[in-house]
């Protein structure tokens, strides 16, 4: 029996453990930087399978399996959920109000988990050819990643390469999406707060209308952008958050607004905070109001080595059939896997979660649910991976 096929088989001994495992991290998900719980958990698979690991101060850990010498692959998954709330009724629905994991996070650290406990199993019985780390990684999801901290920490060291996987609710399960090149896109955030004189809505002319300069900026910036950048950076400027006044009669003395600024191009990507700058300058100068700009530059795309694509590939191939493999286009969302792949050749594939002919649900919403049968998927994929690679 060849390696891929130890390790695919030692996976699905195991399934009915991963799955409980991926419903007690989605029952308990935990924000960025305060994945403790999740963290601990993590380390008790860890320390049954007898993977030595290195946890960080906070949250997050790093393992290691495999020869002492030779070449390193890695492995990421990260931990965190997000700040909404789970609005499904399974009965692993989040026990933490205000707390979800709508991204997938729960998948991927589970399917880490499942990679490690098959590849520590077979290595106990037939070598492992390479020296596979897990990385457990905090606080994906703010900006500009909890990566920076893992790799500051030496998280790469001697690496060759790294793979990952991210939840694709657009995908049926079975299924991995592959792309060769940039497979997500550069994000920054946005907070712009302005202040100026308020007073009565009868006498806007006594005033400096704040209001109706936060409504002009919201408009005016995305429509400006898209004729100072080249189309063919593909950037989208989207406002999530506008906060200003609390009576209808009442113009306020300050406001605010959010979003984000994502964008294909990863070289325009370096020119836009100049450029935005000046633009919400322009913009807001007529109303006489003053203006504080808050850039917070996030990650940029994810770019995907060709080689380790195709070892990719193969290893979806190994776990799935050629059938597994879907092609995939490059979407506005930012991964801070990015700040991995800028440093080491590597891929992310997209892993289905969608049941066939079942309902489409979005990332990022407190109602997504994902099949199951994707946990077992993902472990094997980057189980193979790891050895072919």
């Amino acid at each position: 029996m060849s390696l891929p096929e130890q390790l695919i088989q030692a996976i699905d001994v195991i399934t009915p453990d991963l799955i409980e495992l991926r419903r007690e991290l989605h029952a308990f998900p935990e924000l960025s930087w305060h994945e403790e719980r999740t963290t601990d958990t993590v380390a008790a698979w860890m320390s049954k399978a007898g993977i030595a690991y290195e946890r960080s101060e906070s949250s997050g850990l790093i393992a290691e399996v495999g020869p002492l010498e030779g070449p390193i692959v890695a492995l990421r998954a990260d931990l965190d959920a997000l700040p909404i709330e789970d609005t499904t009724q399974d009965p692993w629905r989040s026990k933490n109000p205000g707390a979800a994991h709508a991204c997938g996070h729960d998948v991927h650290t589970t399917a880490l988990v499942g990679a490690a406990t098959a590849l520590a199993e077979v290595h106990a019985v037939t070598p492992l050819p390479v020296r596979v780390r897990l990385i457990f990684q905090p606080a994906e999801e703010t900006m500009p990643g909890g990566a920076l901290k893992v790799l500051a920490a030496g998280a790469l060291r001697g690496v060759s390469r790294i793979f990952a996987l991210h939840c694709d609710p657009s995908l049926d399960v079975g299924h991995v999406g592959m792309r060769e090149g940039a497979i997500t896109a550069a994000s920054d955030r946005i907070t712009v707060t302005l202040n100026g004189r308020g007073g009565h809505t009868s006498r806007p002319h006594m005033t400096q209308d704040l209001t109706f300069a936060l409504a002009t900026l919201v408009t005016q910036l995305p429509a400006a952008l898209s004729r100072r950048f080249d189309p063919r950076a593909g950037a989208s400027m989207v406002w999530g958050q506008i906060n200003a006044g609390n009576a209808s009669n009442v113009i306020p003395a300050t406001g605010s607004i959010s979003g984000t600024l994502r964008m294909l191009d990863a070289n325009v990507w370096h020119e836009a905070e100049h450029l935005v700058r000046g633009l919400i300058s322009d913009i807001v100068a007529p109303y006489g109001v003053s203006v504080d700009v808050a850039y917070t530059r996030g990650v940029p795309p994810v770019v995907n080595d060709f080689a380790a694509t195709q070892m990719l590939r193969a290893a979806v191939t190994h776990a799935l059939g050629r059938g597994g493999i879907s092609t995939t286009t490059q979407s506005l969302g930012g991964e801070d896997f990015a700040w991995y792949v800028e440093s080491v050749p590597g891929s992310m594939g997209r892993l289905g979660t969608r049941t066939p002919d079942g309902p489409t649900y979005d990332l990022h919403q407190g109602n997504l649910r994902i099949d199951e049968r994707a946990v077992a998927i993902g472990a094997k994929v980057l189980a193979t991976v790891a050895v072919t690679a």
